[in-house]
């Protein structure tokens, strides 16, 4: 990413005379106001909008080794206001980003300091240490003590040490009902008991540094916790994959100082709608540092695991063989799909990943592919990447592979945090994309390492193999809680739909619950720069104008626009690509009958072509309908969504 020219063509800087008490800084609109107060034992910082709490006072302090706990007393406080343009090589939202914003930067008394920054749509905050050399840093004191009564999606995942590869379903409760427990990982979003303002806490920037949890307690406070650095670690016995933690050192990080600490992010909207706009986690990360950015290039991606590689209706045994992955090259190549993947099974071992099976000659697959114009992406496990990643990606280079796939992280300690960076790294160096699966949320790494396309951490549609919980309702609920962090590699695309009766749990030949329509609308409502296409190509066959219309969606976005929104119940989103617009709908387990008014067409005349539920959808869930009809700049355009459906139009201007 590049920082462009000021749109005001100016930053503001001033100093604050000092005075006990409160210092506050307020949005650019004015209706957001933060305030840090140093008047008791502990800093802390609220937050309101238009008169309405969102966050009440909360403690922001750090703990390192050997040292005396921070001092609250601020020594000098600084003023400035923002206002440039940002564009992303890789967007997800929009290509150029308003960044405006005002901010404190408060001295305190001991080598620290805060800066606070609050824009129209959020609030953040971080730590900087100004003191030179190795810190150990034993806890970072992070509060969020929210208004009581406030509810929250909250995360359901049980898991000892931190180790989790974050995909859960989320539960609607109030925060002081929430078991003190359960940590939750972010983001979290929230509502409160006034206004019902959606807030979405999550943390921006992390580098060389550990990842933030929070818990709950009855007074509605969530209190920041954090993996420890880790001591001993140890596969598993018999274990590829599975590891043990030993021992943990008393302390969440060892840094080199000066420094600045992770973002602490509030996002704040009036409704869900505005949430779908929201960008900050991406903003307030480190720009790119590889420079040209020209070579990444996102699209659709088609996957082998989902399906199990059964493919039919061929001349050969289906498999993880060079046959199976030349036919599915062609069925890519037919529909314009850029990239394959070869997921696990592939190399020689799971820890040999510079030799593959005698039975799939990737080096022959990469040829067979560039004639196509396919690229080939690579699984592999962390832990051998871990221990040569330039070795092995020195290989996947050499072979002409586009990018790689490493899975089974399952942590999110400091150590881990570096190996995301290394990783994202070596693989920029090489010119190789990379998708992070067994993964913690994206904070910061997709901008920082554009070549970063996507990161599971996602309870997405590999778990309908084995479970009911990838439903309508939970489809709803992503958006506003995990997409709010960035890209999420939820894996859509299925051919075989069910309805709620209908549906059966199939390993080898799964099917998705919901209808057609709405995996439709999950390409353009998902974020995923890298989007999984994730059934058999022999399935896609037997409806090649569904498969079509789904990978000819784009997976980057140049604008969007959130239409009207409720989380676990319904919404609407226009997105532009270039000069073409995108509109999706979907909708939980209630049919529903909506309408979409065209007023962010510019003028003129389009063709839309629209992939909607067909008219016994609500009994068969693999009913569509694809029509192509005219319109207008302003056009209203009614629709009708099945139970657990879905509605997407294609926009373009007519020459």
């Amino acid at each position: 990413m590049r920082n462009f020219s000021l749109l005001s063509g100016m930053i503001l800087l001033s100093s604050v005379a000092l005075h006990a008490g409160s210092y506050t800084v307020v949005s650019p609109d004015g209706k957001i106001k933060a305030t840090v107060d140093d008047s008791g034992s502990s800093l802390t910082w609220s937050v309101e909008k238009d008169g309405e709490v969102i966050l009440k006072p909360s403690r922001i302090s750090i703990d390192i080794q050997d040292r005396k706990k921070s001092d609250a007393r601020i020594k000098s406080v600084k003023k400035r206001s923002v206002d440039e343009t940002l564009t992303a090589d890789v967007p997800t939202k929009f290509r150029e980003i308003r960044d405006h914003y005002n901010e404190l930067t408060l001295k305190m008394a001991g080598d620290w300091g805060v800066n606070v920054r609050v824009y129209d749509n959020g609030a953040a905050y971080r730590i900087f240490l100004d003191r030179k050399g190795s810190q150990i840093i034993s806890n970072e004191v992070v509060e969020f003590a929210m208004p009581d009564s406030t509810m929250a999606y909250w995360p359901m995942d049980h898991f000892k040490d931190f180790v989790t590869p974050q995909e859960c379903s989320f539960e609607h409760l109030a925060l002081s009902e929430i078991d003190p427990t359960l940590n939750g990982y972010l983001p979290i979003y929230m509502t409160t008991p006034g206004k019902a303002t959606r807030v979405v806490v999550t943390e921006a920037d992390v580098d060389d540094y550990t990842n933030l949890f929070v818990n709950t307690d009855s007074l509605s406070v969530l209190t920041g916790v954090f993996p420890h650095v880790i001591k001993d670690v140890r596969l598993r016995p018999g274990h590829d994959r599975t590891e043990d933690i030993l021992e943990l050192y008393p302390y969440i990080a060892e840094v080199k100082g000066p420094r600045t600490l992770p973002w602490r992010v509030v996002m704040i909207e009036s409704d869900d709608r505005g949430l779908l706009e929201n960008t900050l986690a991406w903003q307030l990360s480190s720009p790119s540092v590889i420079g040209d950015a020209s070579w990444i290039k996102p699209g659709i991606i088609s996957w082998d695991w989902w399906s199990m590689l059964n493919v039919y209706g061929v001349d050969f045994e289906a498999g993880v063989n060079t046959d199976t992955y030349k036919y599915i090259i062609d069925f890519a190549a037919e529909n314009g799909i850029p990239y394959i993947l070869l997921d696990e099974g592939w190399s020689q071992s799971t820890w040999d990943l510079k030799h593959y099976k005698p039975e799939v000659n990737v080096e022959e697959l990469v040829r067979y592919g560039n004639e196509r114009g396919v690229g080939l992406v690579l699984w592999g496990l962390w832990n051998p990447l871990d221990l040569d990643v330039e070795g092995i990606l020195d290989v996947y280079r050499d072979w002409g592979v586009k990018g790689i796939k490493i899975d089974f992280m399952n942590r999110s300690d400091q150590y881990m945090v570096n190996f995301y960076d290394r990783v994202a790294k070596a693989a920029a160096d090489r010119h190789l994309l990379v998708d992070f699966h067994g993964a913690y949320k994206p904070c910061g790494i997709q901008r920082k390492y554009p070549n970063v396309m996507t990161f599971e951490g996602v309870l997405g549609m590999e778990h309908s193999k084995d479970s009911r919980d990838i439903n309508p309702r939970h489809n709803l609920i992503l958006p506003f809680t995990r997409m709010m962090a960035g890209p999420m590699d939820y894996t859509p695309g299925a051919v075989r739909t069910a309805t709620q009766e209908d549906f059966m749990i199939n390993f080898n030949h799964p099917m998705s619950l919901g209808t057609r329509g709405h995996q439709g609308a999950l390409f353009v409502v998902y974020e995923s720069p890298l989007q999984m296409m994730a059934d058999s190509p022999s399935n896609f066959k037997t409806v090649p104008d569904y498969a079509q219309f789904l990978a000819s969606i784009p997976s980057v976005w140049d604008e969007t626009i959130g239409i009207r929104a409720k989380i676990g119940e319904y919404l609407v989103i226009a997105r532009r690509a270039g000069e073409d617009w995108y509109v999706a709908a979907m909708t939980d387990w209630t049919p529903r009958d909506m309408s979409v008014t065209l007023d962010f067409l510019p003028e003129g005349e389009w063709t839309m072509t629209t992939l909607a539920d067909g008219v016994n959808a609500h009994r068969e869930a693999t009913d569509y309908k694809i029509s192509t009809t005219g319109v207008k700049a302003g056009d209203t355009v009614d629709f009708h969504m099945a139970p657990g459906g879905g509605w997407t139009a294609i926009l373009k201007p007519v020459k």
